[in-house]
């Protein structure tokens, strides 16, 4: 059966009764949500409720927190809840499970919401997707020749063949290999070339 994506009526500090908020709301090309004074999700735009293919019902209170990875599930619990309790406003990335099943990264930025005689009333906040963050490469332990003799071992060159080709003795080239191998703890040439492509020194 699919999912009905009525917007249910706007949360107090969404002003319900102006038409045209609910309809800027519901129209945004983003996803918005707000949560009550208990940290418990109260309201999401129609984007939301489209990009999740679930209802209303589905994602209030704590269900939205079902279609975050399990990976990043406790941290952005963490992080909602230390700006929660200091009324601070935050920014978190993680990733949120589509209709389909996919996983996107999505940046989530909320600040606290305050009625006009101070009393606060939770949080308001909104969803982009963004590309998904670049992995921080550990840094090369090797030393120059060393990377140079990786690459001619990942390009299937022989000891004898790298001696050759870098000048150096047999034996020198016998021993930047093994060196190599015991800084990476890696002792196969397979592994070798994998970790040459991981850090760039060759091109799959």
């Amino acid at each position: 059966m699919r999912p009905s994506y009525a917007t249910s009526a706007l949360p107090e500090q969404a002003a319900p009764d102006d038409e045209r908020y609910r309809y800027l709301v519901d129209h945004a090309p983003f996803l918005l949500w707000t949560s009550g004074p208990d940290m418990l999700c109260t309201f999401f735009n129609r984007p939301w409720l489209e990009f999740r293919g679930r209802t209303m019902e589905e994602e209030l209170g704590n269900g939205w927190i079902e279609g975050v990875h399990p990976d990043d599930r406790q941290r952005c619990l963490e992080i909602y809840q230390r700006a929660f309790e200091a009324r601070e406003r935050f920014s978190m990335e993680y990733r949120l499970q589509r209709a389909d099943g996919q996983y996107r990264w999505i940046r989530d930025s909320g600040m606290a919401q305050y009625s006009k005689d101070g009393q606060f009333l939770g949080y308001a906040g909104s969803c982009v997707e963004i590309p998904e963050p670049r992995r921080e490469l550990p840094p090369n332990p090797l030393t120059q020749r060393e990377v140079q003799v990786l690459a001619l071992v990942a390009e299937g060159k022989s000891t004898k063949e790298i001696a050759a080709l870098l000048n150096i003795s047999y034996k020198t080239a016998d021993s930047h290999r093994s060196r190599i191998m015991e800084k990476l703890g890696i002792h196969e040439t397979a592994s070798l070339v994998r970790y040459a492509i991981r850090q760039g020194i060759v091109r799959p």
